[in-house]
């Protein structure tokens, strides 16, 4: 056995799974294609905080080096009292937000003393065909965010797909969860957008804003990358 061939098998678990110390260049052919494998799936692009801030955008990054991004979303807190967390895409590199969606969207809740609980599709959150920004926030008849409470805050992500395709609609997920007040209960809220931005052009920036007034927190934008990992990890496990 040749000293490549123990040099893998030395990082084979007994399950079959590679370890990412056995992909090299020497045991996977032209592996520099998918270099830095060990370091997982998402690759941190950028970082910006707002404090006190009205918008966030993220006008770099999104190009056609990954299939797909995430932004998430940690402590984002309002300053007024009763709105909503919203994003919208550009087509021209942030000079409009307009790009028309369609979306659907649904919430649980339930309040701290657990007599108030329920899950929802948000009708009024939903988009059709609009140019309006997508609420991430979703409260329906229940709560809206507000800076009542010092600790009161959002967090989440939301994942946009293929975004400089200049032959397909642009999806997107989100999923996010905070907590509210509303006829003196405190409500915990997680809620789940889902839709595509209808245009072939490509995405090129985002923007983050409250539906009045400003901001603080902080938003992460990550780049996708392939699992070239797990596809070998499924294929080992194959043959054993």
């Amino acid at each position: 056995m040749g000293s490549i061939t123990r040099s893998l098998s030395n990082n084979i678990t007994t399950g079959g799974v590679i370890l990412p110390a056995g992909i090299t260049n020497d045991s996977v052919s032209a592996v520099t294609s998918f270099a830095n494998a060990s370091a997982g799936t998402l690759i941190l692009l950028s970082t910006q905080t707002a404090s006190n801030s009205a918008t966030i955008s993220f006008t770099t990054g999104l190009d056609s080096t990954y299939d797909a991004y995430e932004f998430h979303f940690i402590n984002i807190a309002p300053r007024n009292n009763d709105v909503d967390f919203t994003f919208n895409l550009s087509t021209d590199s942030g000079s409009n937000y307009n790009v028309t969606k369609t979306s659907t969207a649904f919430e649980a809740y339930n309040d701290e003393s657990g007599t108030s609980y329920g899950i929802a599709y948000v009708d009024s959150d939903d988009l059709a065909q609009s140019t309006s920004f997508q609420v991430l926030s979703l409260a329906g008849s229940v709560s809206l965010m507000d800076n009542s409470d010092s600790d009161g805050n959002l967090s989440g992500e939301l994942q946009l797909f293929n975004p400089s395709s200049t032959t397909y609609v642009k999806h997107f997920i989100a999923t996010t969860q905070y907590f509210g007040t509303s006829g003196g209960l405190v409500y915990f809220i997680p809620g789940y957008v889902a839709g595509y931005g209808n245009t072939t052009s490509a995405v090129n920036a985002v923007q983050f804003k409250m539906s009045s007034g400003n901001f603080d927190g902080v938003i992460k934008l990550y780049g996708v990358k392939k699992s070239w990992c797990r596809l070998i990890n499924k294929f080992a496990m194959l043959m054993v």
